[in-house]
């Protein structure tokens, strides 16, 4: 017996590690998200349902970038039209927080919460995009057709990608929540973000070349072939994902749920839920206003060519993927969300004051490195808010006991407020660019002040104050939010390791 003890201790008394440990360790060392999964949520099962943020990053890419150039560019729409056709999926921002409460009391005998709504917004998304090639060839006036029905079929198609993606988006992250423990969440929202930007990524790139040689047949097989590959992936992803239990959403239990306005009223009354939200509004659109007028700062006060402007989005992609890894780590380490967003303001702030010097100075690396910044301070500062987000469901009650489910009206109060504000400030930017230009250019600014860099050193001084606006809203939250890990027994060792 002492022998057999002898050999499980080793030679100096401590227990022996298994052989294989150290190779079992490297995954989670190496890959921020493999300790994402669980035993009930596997790292597969995990991966599979993170497919849904894939298709809404194609959508996202299809509606700002590929539609928007191919509008303006090959078929000769006014640019006015254009903004106002990209900017009508924002409509449809404000209602993530319905969507999210409705899905949390959806009522149905067949046992699902947030499948119908992942399953009819992804049909939202393939009827606009079955429906928007063949609109939009119409209105540029091509074809034999009045523009006037083309105007028609691209005001039905834009708005029904948007309220798709919205829904998808709500309902999958609030599905990701009810899957997750609640210790593995923060690193399975950090999961999330890092499959939109694939997404949007991977589709920027096959769009991209696609389209290369445009004709028109070319439009209509790649932004109906998005719908396709839409419908097929997420029922991929949504498949036996979600548990059918029907004594929860059985018919006659409406008056269990608790009506929106009664849910919303509870949500706003939690000490820190609006400023957090104030904090989400500030930070969004600050993060978000530069997404229309960093390529083309590049190119007109530095002289970049188109492909290194391209590049500018690359660095960026790089710069957010960076901060989502170390967001899944230290969130995984009970972080305080609150404090790892406000922590994101920081570089943003520092990236932004040398974005803007960046062109008195002609330096493109300067810009290449300050792009990388804002791409790493948002992803800490979304993740960050998000998390903290979810975490307010917690104090949410249903039939008088904690939490209760209510995570899609969270996640979805967070959604409306992070989509809209992002969206208008992307709106304002254009307007108050274009502003400042022509008042430059008549020399109402001074004779210091008449070239192209003015209007973009004055967006990105306003992004600068809305950071600082984001600061003093999150500051005092900063400590008070930690997101727990249960404590593993047996596994204390390997986690200090």
């Amino acid at each position: 017996m002492t022998v057999a003890v002898r050999s499980a201790l080793g030679d100096h008394g401590h227990v022996a590690r298994p052989k294989g440990s150290f190779w079992t360790r490297l995954g989670t060392h190496l890959l921020p998200f493999a300790d994402a999964a669980t035993p009930t949520l596997p790292l597969a099962r995990l991966f599979r349902l993170s497919l849904f943020q894939v298709t809404v990053g194609m959508a996202a890419v299809m509606l700002i970038g590929t539609i928007n150039r191919v509008m303006i560019v090959e078929l000769h729409v006014a640019s006015w039209l254009v903004a106002m056709m990209v900017s009508l999926p924002l409509v449809f921002a404000p209602l993530r927080a319905l969507i999210g409460h409705k899905s949390d009391n959806h009522r149905s005998i067949l046992g699902w919460k947030r499948v119908p709504y992942i399953w009819f917004g992804t049909l939202l998304q393939f009827g606009g995009f079955a429906i928007m090639p063949f609109a939009l060839l119409i209105m540029s006036g091509d074809t034999t057709g009045s523009p006037t029905i083309g105007l028609v079929g691209a005001g039905l198609a834009f708005p029904l990608v948007g309220a798709g993606m919205h829904t998808v988006q709500t309902a999958g992250l609030a599905l990701a929540t009810d899957l997750a423990p609640p210790d593995a969440r923060p690193r399975v929202v950090a999961l999330m973000y890092v499959m939109l930007l694939i997404g949007m990524l991977i589709s920027g790139l096959v769009i991209g070349a696609l389209l290369h040689d445009f004709s028109a047949l070319k439009l209509v097989k790649v932004v109906q072939g998005a719908g396709a590959l839409t419908f097929v992936v997420n029922l991929f992803a949504l498949w036996k994902q979600e548990a059918r239990n029907p004594a929860a959403t059985r018919i006659d239990a409406v008056g269990d749920a608790p009506s929106f306005r009664a849910a919303w009223a509870e949500l706003i009354a939690l000490p820190r839920t609006i400023r957090l939200l104030v904090a989400v509004g500030f930070g969004a659109a600050a993060f978000n206003m530069q997404d229309v007028l960093l390529e083309p700062y590049g190119g007109e006060v530095l002289g970049m060519t188109v492909g290194a402007t391209t590049s500018l989005t690359a660095l960026w992609a790089f710069g957010t993927l960076i901060g989502l890894g170390l967001a899944a780590r230290l969130l995984g380490r009970d972080y305080d969300p609150n404090r790892l967003a406000g922590f994101g303001v920081v570089p943003g702030l520092i990236a932004f004051a040398a974005v803007a010097l960046a062109g008195p100075l002609g330096s493109p690396a300067l810009l290449g490195i300050a792009v990388i910044g804002v791409g790493f301070g948002g992803g800490l500062f979304s993740v960050g808010t998000l998390t903290a987000a979810m975490a307010l469901s917690g104090g949410l009650k249903r039939n008088g006991h904690p939490g209760g489910g209510q995570s899609g009206l969270a996640i979805g109060a967070w959604g409306a407020v992070q989509a809209s504000c992002a969206g208008l400030a992307i709106l304002l930017a254009g307007v108050v660019r274009d502003a400042i230009a022509a008042a430059a250019a008549r020399g109402d600014l001074g004779s210091a002040l008449t070239g192209p860099a003015s209007a973009y050193s004055a967006l990105y001084c306003l992004e600068i104050i809305l950071l600082f606006a984001t600061l003093v809203a999150i500051g005092p939250l900063a400590g008070g939010t930690v997101i727990t890990r249960r404590d593993l027994a047996g596994l204390s060792e390997g986690i200090r390791a």
